[in-house]
Order: structure tokens, then sequence, then C-alpha cells
């Protein structure tokens, strides 16, 4: 073994990810030369060197994902005078009935997931609420919403384990609601009715079916309040069907953050 591919060995230990590709680099600058003919090169080609690259890699950043169970820490959130709506936690997946009613299924974030820039989850609606004008106060309803609540770095420990309704009383406090729902198209972006610091980014329209979204939170968060996003610190789902007296019955499953 040369020296160099001991070290690269040795690197590899450490760092995996990038310890791999100094591995391939030193097992090819220690093969000789008369290894190294044109018919050899075609199996040494840099496609396949980038092919085991991103074959290194991948699971590494699927793996970086943390999932967010539904393990009976998220807490409903009713509104004054409204019904609220049923939620069944079972791990993995938070099963939702909304009859005439809305209310928040709240879930405040520790430090670990601050600096968190991406989220995915999967959805389904198998009943929902017809389309409705969500910039529209007391006609908005929608099938589903999924939040998330920033505030600035330097309020976040203050604020870390409050209510979302405390939190989103912040003069810092932003929230992106990611909706299925409304009569607009898939894509828009909405300011809320309700509140300057709510943005509304519409995936799904009115409609039944089951998706799996994947959202970029800091482009988005840029996009809708025109800043850096500071701090992740609480997350909330909701289903809204009290303005139409319609009836929603949907599930969130697999819920990640990044």
């Amino acid at each position: 073994m040369s020296f160099k591919t001991e070290m690269c060995m040795c690197e590899c230990r450490n760092k995996p990810a990038f310890g791999l590709l100094w591995a391939i680099a030193g097992l090819m600058i220690s093969v000789p030369r008369g290894f190294l003919n044109w018919t050899n090169m075609v199996k040494f080609s840099l496609r396949s060197l980038f092919g085991m690259i991103l074959l290194a890699v991948q699971p590494l950043t699927v793996m970086a994902a943390e999932p967010v169970p539904f393990d009976g820490s998220w807490k409903e959130q009713g509104f004054l005078r409204l019904f609220s709506n049923d939620y069944i936690q079972r791990g993995a997946q938070v099963d939702i009935v909304s009859d005439g009613t809305v209310s928040l299924l709240w879930r405040p974030v520790d430090a670990t997931y601050r600096d968190t820039t991406r989220a995915a989850w999967t959805w389904s609606v198998s009943e929902g609420v017809i389309p409705t004008d969500l910039r529209t106060k007391g006609g908005d309803d929608r099938n589903l919403a999924v939040y998330f609540i920033f505030v600035d770095l330097a309020r976040a420990d203050a604020l870390e384990g409050k209510s979302a309704r405390r939190i989103l009383s912040e003069d810092s406090a932003r929230a992106i609601i990611y909706v299925w729902g409304g009569e607009h198209p898939a894509g828009a972006r909405l300011a809320s009715p309700y509140s300057p610091r709510m943005g509304t980014q519409i995936l799904q329209t009115a409609t039944t079916g089951r998706f799996a979204e994947s959202v970029n939170l800091a482009q988005d968060y840029r996009s809708l309040f025109g800043s850096e996003p500071g701090a992740l610190i609480g997350m909330a789902l909701s289903a809204d069907s009290d303005d139409t007296d319609g009836r929603i019955v949907a599930s969130v499953s697999n819920l990640a953050l990044n």
C-alpha cells in the first residue's frame, strides 16, 4: 500500500464522504503506469468516478433529515368561540377530522432544529372543503395547512416552549403557511388577512388526493418576507372548515426537517 493510499484511508475513517473521494483518488495515484492504458482509462473515466461520488454522498443527504413524530408532544390550540378539530397522533402520522371546526395542533421545537432550512412531509385528503379566497377574513377555509414559525435568534431562548399565540405576538415572529386548498393556483404566494407576520404559500388546490411535499424554508421565507429567516421555534398543523360548514378528513405523515 502506498503512503498516499494509507493516508486517504485514514481520512476516510474520519470524514466518510470526503474520505471516500480522497481514497478513490489515492488508489488511482498508486496504480502502476502500465495499467492506465486507454482501455483501462475508460474504466476509470470521470463519469464512473462521479457516479461513485454521487452514490456515496446521496445516502448521507437522506440520513441528515430529522423525523418529527406525532407522539403526543403536539398540543391543540383552539380559537375563541370556535369548536376544535379532532387529531389522532399515532407516531409517524396524525389523522385529522374537521367538521365545521378549526384549530391548530402546535409543537414547539428545541434548539437542535433552529437552523432548519428544509422540510418534507406527505399529506392526504379524502374529504375536503370547497375553494375559498384565502385573502378574506371569515371566508378562508382550507383543507390543510402546515406552519413553520421563526423568530430572531436573539429571542429564541426566551420564547422556547411558549404557546403559538404568545410567539406570534412577538415583533420578530414570522410564519410560513403551506396550504392545501383555496381558489388560488399552486405556487401562489399570499399575504395573510390576519397578520403581516404570516405569509401563505399554496402547494395544492382544493381537491382530494395524496401528495409528498419537499420545501425550501429559507428560499420561501425570503420570497414571502424579503429577508433572511431567523431561528425555527415552532410548527403547527391545521384544518379549517368553520366558514363553509364543510367537513375535512385528512392526514399528515413522515414530517422531517433538514
